[in-house]
């Protein structure tokens, strides 16, 4: 096989999880480009198979994310796409993926939509990716794998539309409760540099792009969304929850 790289935003873990769970199916050797903390430019060529997942953020891809693409070459490299959600929809995001990656030189070989939970509200989609779900991706993988084996073979058609679908951001940040330690974890790992270093009892609401990292992975649990905003969230989303997704392949 050719070699094989996993690059993901993954601020909470799930589209990790998944990306890397597709990656490891196809290959029993992967490098791994963390595109939270990564900043390098990565130089790819035809020899290469890249597995990019990605989270959805309201039916698309983070604009932060989407930036951080623009640091990868293809130069003709393989791309197999991820779209990662938290069981509501995916609608725009796989599509405007495989737009960025065509856009820097890669050739689509095939795009999947995986679930895992939501980075919100964590009892939709709780423990997703699952086993079952490990066994769709196992299973998407070998059918990647013969598709590379064949000549000529064809980029997919995959769901969504241009333009892309309108989405704006709440306008909210992560708030912090009397359990903050001031560690600095949060601050250290926000991608988006929106919490001071001298101040992690705060947000930079400029900048924070509300990816969850930092309630995500603080050890006291001190940050969270606002409640107002949360109820607000599990209120939308309640159709949603005891709704079972399912992963798609798109070959």
């Amino acid at each position: 096989m050719k070699n094989i790289t996993a690059v993901y935003f993954s601020p909470t873990g799930g589209t990790k999880k998944a990306c890397m769970a597709l990656a490891s199916a196809m290959s029993q050797d992967v490098k791994e480009v963390d595109l939270c903390t990564s900043d390098w430019e990565w130089t790819f060529g035809p020899g290469d198979v890249v597995i990019v997942g990605m989270p959805v953020f309201g039916g698309r891809i983070p604009g932060f994310a989407a930036e951080k693409l623009k640091h990868c070459r293809g130069n003709g490299a393989v791309a197999v796409t991820a779209a990662v959600y938290g069981n509501r929809a995916f609608e725009d995001a796989l599509l405007e993926l495989d737009d960025c990656l065509k856009a820097q030189g890669f050739r689509i070989a095939a795009g999947t939509a995986l679930l895992a939970e939501h980075s919100m509200v964590g009892d939709i989609a709780s423990g997703r990716p699952d086993e079952q779900d490990m066994e769709d991706i196992r299973s998407f993988a070998a059918r990647i794998l013969d598709k590379l084996q064949e000549e000529g073979w064809q980029e997919p058609q995959v769901p969504g539309n241009r333009p892309y679908r309108d989405w704006k951001q709440m306008p909210v940040v992560p708030v912090t409760n009397d359990s903050c330690t001031a560690c600095g974890r949060c601050a250290k790992l926000c991608p988006a540099g929106a919490i001071p270093l001298d101040a992690p009892g705060t947000t930079k609401a400029d900048q924070c792009i509300l990816c969850m990292r930092c309630v995500s992975v603080c050890p006291t649990r001190a940050r969270s969304l606002p409640a107002p905003a949360l109820l607000m969230l599990e209120q939308k989303l309640s159709p949603v929850r005891e709704i079972r997704r399912e992963n798609e392949l798109f070959l």
